[in-house]
């Protein structure tokens, strides 16, 4: 089964969802905003984790943190 996750103009959601309700094969579920926002920080967990991996394989430079903190 595929999981699509969209983002809907609330003006247009109830037709939208009224749309692919009505489909046998679709089950649709609503979303809350705590919901939404613990989805975006996993993301971001997930993108971290991913240029980790990609910095011990080599693939991507770091820089010494003293650098980092010289900027501020």
């Amino acid at each position: 089964m595929m999981k699509l996750l969209l983002n809907i103009q609330d003006s247009e959601a109830t037709a939208f969802l009224k749309l692919i309700e009505d489909n046998p094969y679709v089950k649709a579920e609503h979303i809350t905003a705590p919901d939404m926002e613990l989805l975006a920080e996993i993301k971001e967990i997930k993108t971290a984790f991913k240029h980790v991996k990609r910095i011990k394989e080599g693939k991507l430079k770091t820089r010494p943190v003293e650098d980092l903190l010289n900027e501020l």
